[in-house]
């Protein structure tokens, strides 16, 4: 009986050298990206409430974890964070070159909003404005959530000149690649730029990251640290001038 016991012994003992590791489930992250050309100026307006009714339903069905929202009105903000639940979000708006907030025809602030859920979310939100501009008034800016478990940057770069634009993303992406020492990073906006085109919106691509087109000029590019699973174009029902942008990745 006693060597019995004694096996017991030596058996329970062994188990947890001989269980084996069962890996933590990777963490789904979901960006998306949208144009909603809702300043009220450009001829793809098609009015306030149609395209921010349909930017809601994209989001509710989608549920995305990063949200990046070029064309907004600062007043936007309230209600795409509704939709999408709990966020830490910013907007950057932007400028005249008198260094004055470009603004919306209803008068609020014009410009980009970037969110982040907040199981993801961290520090503080940056925000600010290109050194390279082209010759127009409005001024290009960009805004990022930076330091939490990723970080995430949005920003609309140039109409007027690739040039120029292509020297905004290169900016904006040294700025990630400074984020992605501490974490993730996902940087998502309308670009103006295309792949394959001149210039070509890859020269904007940095090492350690990937970008991941809508076949147009909308992007989001992402660290390697985040694995690509699927990238989607979500009809906006003639609400805007662009579709919706859904890139799927994996963290973990």
């Amino acid at each position: 009986m006693r060597t019995v016991f004694r096996l017991i012994a030596t058996l329970t003992l062994l188990l947890p050298a001989l269980a084996i590791p069962i890996a933590s489930a990777a963490t789904t992250v979901k960006v998306l990206q949208l144009n909603i050309c809702h300043s009220g100026v450009a001829d793809c307006y098609a009015g306030a409430e149609p395209v921010l009714a349909k930017a809601e339903s994209v989001i509710a069905s989608t549920q995305p974890q990063v949200l990046s929202v070029n064309e907004a009105c600062s007043g936007d903000v309230a209600r795409l964070r509704a939709a999408m639940g709990a966020a830490e979000a910013t907007f950057v708006a932007a400028q005249h070159r008198d260094g004055t907030p470009v603004t919306c025809t209803n008068g609020e602030e014009y410009g980009n909003v970037i969110m982040v859920a907040s199981t993801l979310a961290g520090g503080p939100a940056e925000t600010g404005r290109y050194a390279a501009q082209d010759d127009g008034d409005e001024m290009r800016v960009w805004a990022c959530l930076p330091a939490g478990a990723l970080s995430a940057c949005t920003t609309h770069l140039s109409a007027r000149s690739g040039t120029t634009a292509l020297a905004q993303c290169q900016d904006l992406m040294s700025r990630a690649a400074g984020y992605a020492r501490q974490a993730p990073v996902v940087v998502a906006g309308d670009l103006n730029l295309h792949y394959d085109g001149s210039p070509d919106a890859q020269d904007c691509n940095r090492t350690g990251f990937y970008r991941k087109g809508d076949g147009d000029v909308q992007h989001v590019f992402a660290t390697t640290t985040l694995a690509f699973e699927s990238g989607t174009t979500i009809d906006m029902d003639g609400t805007t001038d662009h579709p919706g942008w859904l890139v799927t990745v994996t963290m973990g």
